[in-house]
C-alpha cells in the first residue's frame, strides 16, 4: 500500500469516471467517496474502479455550508505517503488530514476551484490557509491560478488539470456525426437551432434565453430552440413560450443521457447558449463541435468558461443584457459554412488540448512522480 495514492472525494460524479479510471490503472489509487452532495449528480458505479475502497458519510453541519465526512480524517493513518482531496475547506475533515500530514511528513494535494476571488465570499481568510497547507493545488482553471497568483501563492504549488467528460466516448461518437434533418423533422422548419443543455434552474436564467428567441423571431429573423435537462426545480418555462407564440420554436426535450443522441442534437445545433451560471456544459458542447454563448459574469460560472475564446470558439455577452444576448446569437447563427467549419475545429482543438483525462493524467503522474 505505501506506494499507493488515497484519494478522499466528496463524491463520485458518473461524469467523472473516464480520468478516475486512468487513476486506477496509472496510478494505482485507492479511492474513497462521499455519498451524496445539495446537487442532484448521477454517481458512477464503484465496481468499474478495482481501487474503490469505500464510501463515507456526507452530513450538513447545521444551516451552514460546511460538511463532516464521517471516517476521512482517520485515513491520515494508513500507511499512504500521497493523499489527494477535494471538497475543499467547506469539508472541515480535510482540515484534520492536513494537519495530521504535516505531524506524520506526508503529502496532501487538493483537486478543486481553488479561490474565485469573489469579494463577497464570506471567510476568504479561510480559504487562504486551507490552501497554503497543501502541498500542491490541483485547479480545473486557469482564472483561479490567476487570483490565487495575486495572493502571494507559488506558481509551483499551482497546478492546472482543467476538467474532462466521457472523452473517448465522445470521440468515438464525434468521428461518426453527420448534419441530419432531425431538426427540420421537428419543427417543420430548416431555421438555425439554439441549444440548452443542463438542469433547468433559476441560475440558469432559461427565461431569458426564451425572451432573446422572442426577439429574433419578431425581428424576421427565424431560429428554434433545444432544451435538453431535466426541470429540477418546477421552472414554469411552458408558460412563458405560450405568451410570445413560441410553441413552434421551442422544443422541451427533456432530460436525456444517451451519449449518442446528445452527440447529435448538439452537432447538428448552432450554437449553445446558457444565459446564467454555466459548467460543464461548455466541454460538453465543444466536444461536438458547438460554440457556447454565456454571460460575462465570470464569477458565476465554473471554470469551465475559459474554454470560451470570444469570436473563436463562443462569447460572452453582458451579464442579463437582453439586447447583447440577443445580438451574440444572431451573430453566430449567421456563419456560413466555411465559418462553422472553421468554428468546429476551434472547439475540439480547446477538448483534444486540454480538457480531456489523457491530459489530466499526464499532469497528475507529473505532479506526484
Amino acid at each position: 500500500m505505501k506506494n499507493k495514492i488515497c484519494c478522499v472525494f466528496n463524491l463520485a460524479p458518473h461524469y467523472r469516471l473516464s480520468i478516475y479510471k486512468l487513476m486506477d490503472e496509472q496510478l494505482e489509487c485507492d479511492f474513497y467517496f462521499g455519498d451524496k452532495v445539495d446537487a442532484p449528480i448521477k454517481l458512477l458505479n464503484y465496481s468499474e474502479l478495482k481501487g474503490y475502497k469505500s464510501e463515507l458519510k456526507n452530513s450538513k453541519i447545521l444551516n451552514t455550508s460546511f460538511t463532516w465526512q464521517k471516517g476521512a480524517w482517520k485515513l491520515i493513518f494508513k500507511p499512504y505517503r500521497h493523499y489527494i482531496i477535494n471538497g475543499g475547506p467547506n469539508f472541515l475533515a480535510n482540515w484534520l488530514i492536513l494537519f495530521f500530514a504535516k505531524l506524520l511528513g506526508k503529502k496532501v494535494h487538493s483537486w478543486d476551484h481553488g479561490m474565485k476571488g469573489d469579494p463577497a465570499t464570506k471567510y476568504k481568510f479561510f480559504e487562504y490557509y486551507f490552501y497554503k497547507l497543501c502541498d500542491t493545488v490541483f485547479l480545473y482553471g486557469n482564472y483561479s491560478k490567476n487570483v490565487m497568483l495575486n495572493k502571494g501563492f507559488s506558481k509551483e504549488k499551482l497546478v492546472c488539470i482543467y476538467n474532462s467528460l466521457d472523452y473517448e466516448r465522445q470521440i468515438e461518437i464525434r468521428q461518426n456525426l453527420l448534419k441530419t434533418k432531425i431538426y427540420e423533422d421537428y419543427f417543420k422548419n430548416d431555421a438555425p437551432v439554439i441549444s440548452y443543455i443542463g438542469r433547468i434552474q433559476k441560475s440558469k436564467k432559461i427565461d431569458l434565453l426564451i425572451k432573446a428567441i422572442g426577439s429574433l423571431n419578431s425581428a424576421n429573423i427565424p431560429c428554434n430552440l433545444i432544451v435538453i435537462g431535466p426541470n429540477v426545480e418546477n421552472e414554469n418555462m411552458s408558460d412563458k413560450v405560450t405568451q410570445l407564440n413560441l410553441e413552434n420554436n421551442v422544443w422541451f426535450y427533456g432530460p436525456c443521457y444517451d451519449e449518442q443522441l446528445i452527440g447529435d442534437l448538439l452537432y447538428n445545433s448552432d450554437v449553445c447558449v446558457t444565459p446564467g451560471a454555466i459548467g460543464l456544459t461548455a466541454i460538453h458542447a465543444m466536444a461536438y463541435g458547438t460554440p457556447v454563448i454565456t454571460s460575462d459574469n465570470f464569477l458565476i460560472h465554473g471554470p469551465e468558461f475559459e474554454t470560451i475564446t470570444p469570436d473563436v470558439t463562443g462569447d460572452f455577452f453582458k451579464n442579463d443584457n437582453l439586447e447583447d444576448l440577443t445580438l451574440k446569437i444572431k451573430k453566430w447563427i449567421n456563419l456560413n459554412q466555411e465559418e462553422q467549419k472553421i468554428t468546429k475545429q476551434n472547439a475540439f482543438k480547446v477538448i483534444d488540448d486540454k480538457y480531456n483525462p489523457l491530459y489530466q493524467i499526464e499532469v497528475l503522474k507529473t505532479a506526484l512522480k
